[in-house]
């Protein structure tokens, strides 16, 4: 069965598009208690550009529009999934995981042999996702010097610890799903 988008590099001029994409995917947590600092804050144009002109940032794309992007950058000597998102219309057909596999098959061909995220625990297309797909939770002792900053820089804007959890999944090859 072949899908009907394609990944590809994402541009800097496709902020806009994909901030939009961050944005409305954020409404699927409407009533969570994380949706507040979530619906507050979402990646600068800076973020998109300079990911993009390091190739660490990647769009499903459809007849020229993007349904969703994955963005990572370096942190601590690992790859960090910075910001993963996938337009709510276009959920649950496995653009995410496309994209989260194609960010990891990258990431170790720069040559990281560790890819990290921080994500919320409790919400099922959030750390069980993830979970699924090969990652681990780190226990706090385990956060690099980054991963702590990431914290603090959240809970510094209003994110609800208590249900924030960094995750780490060994690259080098693709984790294929169960089933």
């Amino acid at each position: 069965m072949s899908r009907a988008y394609a990944l590809r590099p994402g541009r800097a001029d496709e902020a806009a598009a994909l901030i939009g994409i961050e944005r409305r995917a954020c409404e699927l947590l409407r009533g969570h208690e994380a949706h507040a600092a979530f619906s507050r804050h979402t990646l600068a144009p800076e973020d998109h550009a300079e990911a993009a002109a390091h190739g660490r940032l990647w769009v499903a794309d459809c007849a020229g529009r993007a349904l969703g992007y994955a963005l990572y950058a370096p942190l601590d000597g690992a790859a960090h999934l910075a910001q993963m998102d996938v337009d709510p219309g276009y959920g649950r057909r496995g653009i995410g995981r496309a994209l989260l596999e194609q960010v990891c098959v990258r990431a170790a061909e720069e040559g990281f042999d560790r890819i990290t995220l921080i994500t919320l625990r409790d919400v099922p297309w959030n750390a069980p996702f993830y979970a699924r797909a090969g990652f681990a939770p780190l226990a706090p002792g385990e956060c690099t010097p980054g991963l702590r900053a990431a914290f603090e820089q959240e809970r510094r804007l209003g994110f609800p610890m208590h249900l924030r959890v960094a995750m780490q999944r060994p690259l080098g090859r693709p984790v294929r799903p169960a089933g």
